[in-house]
């Protein structure tokens, strides 16, 4: 029995090595993605801070214009974009972000737009309409992607198949810390000054054009910055996720062959001392 006992723990114990082997691969795999990633983030933040700024600054200096984009809608017909991964072995990321948007569409007359595959395949099992599933794979959408996607969207809203468009994302905010998130896309809301008169100050930018035709074209770009910006964000929480969970696999399994060791260690002995008794009384 010693000697079947001793093998079933070598075997246990290679086959802990193999999985150790695995975990410590994707961990490095995943460590150079999110370098990758942190520098598409650091990347696109710009762009979309530069967007942001400059439809706040026509909203706030021309009070006098009205845009659908501007306009608060009495419906309820709610477009959610979801951005999860397109793989799993990335601790709560995918759960996380998922409960999110549900615990989001609650109470509304909801639709999803799914992005990755674990998004897709969490909500086709679910009685939720979905917009489309042309982007089923979060890791091969690019900056067109994201731009297309956003005129879409402009163009679904005023429509008025939908009276707001939130994003569910998950935001980057260290190694260690992923912030699943809920934003509001549209409509904008007008910030900053409560100024109610319609004049323009001294020191606002004139712009070629009226205020609703720069408003109206720079919108969809403003979405598709912000989709860009999320996508980025989500990808970098993804791997800091998956880094995180491959290092406490690889860990685990550096237990877990320390402590078979032992046995294995103590069940030779035990084999050993047996044959010596046996001799022992023989002789």
């Amino acid at each position: 029995m010693a000697g079947v006992s001793t093998k079933e723990i070598k075997n246990r114990i290679r086959s802990m090595e193999n999985t150790r082997q695995i975990t410590k691969a994707m961990e490095m795999v995943a460590s150079s993605k999110l370098r990758r990633a942190q520098a598409q983030v650091l990347r696109s933040r710009p762009y979309f801070e530069t967007l942001y700024s400059t439809i706040q600054t026509i909203a706030r200096s021309d009070r006098s214009f009205s845009s659908p984009y501007l306009t608060e809608r009495e419906g309820s017909k709610t477009l959610y974009l979801v951005i999860a991964g397109d793989r799993g072995l990335a601790g709560g990321y995918n759960s996380s972000i998922l409960k999110l948007a549900l615990s989001e569409m609650a109470g509304t007359e909801a639709a999803v737009l799914p992005i990755g595959k674990k998004a897709v395949d969490f909500f086709r099992s679910k009685d939720i309409p979905v917009f489309t599933q042309s982007y089923a794979e979060a890791a091969a959408m690019g900056v067109g992607d994201c731009f297309s996607l956003a005129r879409q969207l402009s163009q679904a809203f005023l429509e008025g198949r939908f009276d707001r468009i939130h994003i569910a994302y998950t935001g980057f905010s260290s190694m260690l810390s992923q912030i699943p998130t809920a934003l509001r896309l549209l409509p904008l809301e007008r910030r900053g000054d409560t100024e109610t008169d319609a004049s323009r100050r001294p020191g606002d930018p004139i712009y070629e054009g009226s205020s609703e035709e720069v408003f109206a074209a720079i919108v969809p770009e403003y979405l598709g910055g912000v989709i860009y910006g999320c996508l980025c964000e989500s990808r970098a929480s993804e791997q800091a996720a998956r880094r995180s969970a491959m290092d406490s696999a690889t860990q685990n399994a550096d237990e877990m062959i320390a402590s078979l060791s032992l046995q294995f260690n103590r069940a030779r002995q035990a084999a050993i001392t047996q044959e010596i008794t046996e001799i022992v009384a023989g002789s």
